[in-house]
């Protein structure tokens, strides 16, 4: 039986539609000049082993800037200069979106950093005589935290809302279980293949992570019973066909990043938790829970991935449980006074209240009027 105010989660798998015949749509900058050079320049990235994701991006951000100089008449890169790509830059800084928004900080870079990148290979490659965009100062990022955190009564409601009953609860169980426990990205994830896991030595096997970087990182116990509950009961029944991949959907197939990141939010949802966010915020659970239990950030720089040390010490700002203890213990504008300053008043006020308390006081009186007769004599 449902407990009270349970949203209950039953699978309804819908009907797969056999995809058709894809139609292609012609590239209106496929004549231009400029798309020469461009697919030159992603040719040269997938022979230097730059990853598949690293060149999408590329190439969506490259193809902005052709259309740009297609629409201004800019065919040759030798007529591009400094003052060109600046009204570039300035064209994306008062660019506003379909909402009337303008563009983030963070997809300016993503668009003038490949700009950047494109000239300088065009220079090292003799296209050029000299690169016009060495100069060209990129928009500063703000430092900012993390803006949502799950605390560990969150996460475990987040944990608890997956029901075991069934197979697809139990994976979808293990598959929480391991965001928090290991703080995989979104993408890495549905990357796990069954060779990826150790659960004798509780281990994962990180391959070909963000920048192409293989780790390894520790699973906690937890975490282990629950991948090996659904690696001997949910699995089996899940699988279709044979497949090396450790998570499968519902029909047999290995999971996708996006299929990962709805149930997350679904389960969120179900906890009653209404954040921004889904994978990542497991990832920053993970991070923040054990600095402050006293893990050292080097570890936790380890377990993460992270290449520089400067992106994990964002968890050593937003972990202010230890600042907040200290806060309630010493700053005087508090509400009610601690316990070890109510018993030390509590003492002084018993110790003044005392009969006792005024022994001294009338031994020093018989002292004076013993000493003021002895004057007298």
């Amino acid at each position: 039986m449902p407990r009270k105010g349970q949203r209950l989660k039953t699978r309804k798998p819908a009907a797969v539609k056999p995809p058709g015949p894809r139609t292609r749509v012609a590239d209106p900058l496929a004549s231009h000049p400029l798309t020469r050079y461009l697919h030159a320049h992603l040719d040269w990235m997938l022979t230097h082993n730059y990853s598949a994701d690293t060149v999408r991006a590329r190439r969506i951000a490259l193809k902005r800037f052709v259309a740009w100089c297609a629409e201004r008449s800019l065919d040759d890169p030798r007529a591009i200069t400094k003052p060109i790509l600046e009204r570039y830059q300035r064209g994306l800084y008062y660019h506003r979106k379909a909402d009337g928004k303008p563009l983030t900080l963070g997809s300016q870079l993503g668009c003038l950093a490949p700009v950047k990148t494109f000239f300088k290979w065009l220079a090292r490659e003799n296209h050029i005589l000299y690169n016009p965009a060495s100069e060209i100062e990129l928009p500063r990022q703000p430092k900012r935290l993390p803006r949502t955190l799950l605390s560990v009564k969150d996460v475990e409601a987040i944990l608890n809302e997956a029901s075991h009953s069934s197979a697809q609860g139990l994976r979808d169980r293990a598959m929480l279980e391991t965001l928090y426990s290991t703080g995989l990205r979104r993408m890495e994830l549905p990357n796990l293949a069954l060779y990826d896991v150790d659960l004798t030595r509780r281990l994962v096997f990180v391959r070909e992570g963000k920048g192409r970087k293989d780790r390894v990182v520790p699973l906690g116990e937890r975490a282990a019973a629950w991948l090996d509950k659904y690696l001997s009961e949910a699995r089996p029944q899940l699988l279709a066909a044979p497949c090396e991949a450790f998570f499968l959907t519902d029909y047999g197939e290995p999971i996708e990043p996006a299929w990962l990141a709805d149930k997350v939010k679904r389960y969120m949802e179900f906890a009653g938790i209404h954040k921004p966010g889904s994978c990542h915020l497991l990832r920053h659970a993970c991070a923040t829970h054990m600095l402050e239990n006293g893990a050292d950030i080097r570890y936790i720089q380890e377990l993460l991935g992270h290449s520089d040390i400067g992106t994990t010490q964002i968890y050593t700002h937003v972990s202010i449980e230890k600042l907040q203890q200290i806060h309630a213990a010493t700053h005087p504008a508090r509400l009610t006074r601690t316990k070890q300053g109510a018993a030390r008043d509590a003492d002084a006020d018993a110790l003044l209240s005392s009969p006792a308390s005024s022994m001294p006081g009338q031994a020093l009186a018989a002292e004076a009027e013993q000493d003021d007769g002895e004057e007298g004599a």
